[in-house]
């Protein structure tokens, strides 16, 4: 079944201050995780956690290599990498209790999507919060 997103799940995620974890939030400046994630901690008030393969610091906070490592709950789960490579990250996120998930604009995995949403957490895939901030006018 083809993953539908729900735009009060999006509304409430964007507007309910939480804490984000970005996987594939690096320090290169290039990648457009950089500008998302300063985006949420600068506009939207959220908190946010880097993941990287570095554990890059980014924006003044902690970097980590895997969710596992974060402290603390993780609220959500937000996804810079590649489709073919995100199973292996909502996978994590579920083990490691995450409440929601974020796939990307171009992020899409219908079958790691479904397993998220039997697992609990709210999903919203192949968008951007920056676009749908926007959308909301916030």
């Amino acid at each position: 079944m083809e993953h539908v997103n729900d735009p009060q799940v999006i509304r409430r995620l964007l507007t309910t201050p939480a804490r984000w974890a970005v996987v594939g939030l690096s320090g290169n400046p290039l990648r457009p995780a950089v500008g998302v994630s300063l985006f949420l901690q600068r506009q939207l008030g959220h908190e946010i956690i880097p993941v990287s393969l570095k554990g890059d610091d980014v924006h003044g906070a902690k970097g980590y290599k895997t969710l596992a490592e974060i402290p603390g709950s993780i609220d959500v789960v937000d996804c810079f990498v590649n489709s073919t490579k995100v199973g292996a990250v909502v996978d994590q996120a579920i083990a490691v209790g995450a409440k929601a998930l974020w796939l990307q604009l171009g992020v899409i995995d219908q079958d790691a999507a479904q397993r998220a949403q039997e697992a609990g957490l709210e999903v919203v895939m192949n968008t951007c919060p920056k676009i749908e901030a926007a959308k909301l006018g916030l």
